[in-house]
């Protein structure tokens, strides 16, 4: 069974089955180039509810946002994140921001890495609004997806 759902989908299957998804973590990023950092944000969000949405930006999204990227194709990156033992579900979403997913969905919590604050989180108002709490994420791995395509690019 597919663990990769439209918006639509996933409400649908949230509305139907609250108890299954309650509390729900939402979080969301390109996920480009998965390393360990990934997999450690993720488990730690996983482990801030029962079960872990994660919105993987569409490629137009991502490109919007970085520069020559993404690498992998959006259909890859998000059946890779489906395939990881923290997550119950993904959708590819294709706004800047998460913003019509978090009112759409109405996370119990919306995850963020602690490379954020609330001041610089775009979704914070919509956070606010839904009344879901927001947990930033201390990042444990000293590695981004951006350092990796450096160290490529330069070689070393």
């Amino acid at each position: 069974m597919s663990i990769i759902f439209t918006l639509a989908e996933l409400k649908t299957a949230i509305a139907n089955n609250p108890e299954s998804w309650r509390p729900l973590v939402l979080t969301n990023g390109c996920f480009d180039l998965l390393h360990i950092g990934h997999l450690h944000y993720l488990r730690a969000a996983k482990s801030l509810g029962k079960s872990l949405v994660v919105a993987v930006n569409s490629d137009r999204s991502v490109s919007g946002l970085k520069p020559n990227r993404p690498i992998v194709p959006e259909a890859q990156r998000a059946e890779l994140i489906a395939g990881l033992k923290p997550v119950d579900a993904v959708v590819v979403f294709d706004t800047p921001t998460a913003v019509p997913l978090i009112e759409v969905l109405q996370p119990d919590i919306y995850a963020k890495g602690g490379d954020y604050t609330p001041e610089t989180l775009p979704e914070m108002p919509a956070v606010r609004a839904c009344g879901c709490r927001l947990e930033l994420i201390q990042i444990t791995a000293n590695t981004s997806t951006t350092a990796i395509i450096n160290r490529i690019l330069s070689g070393k």
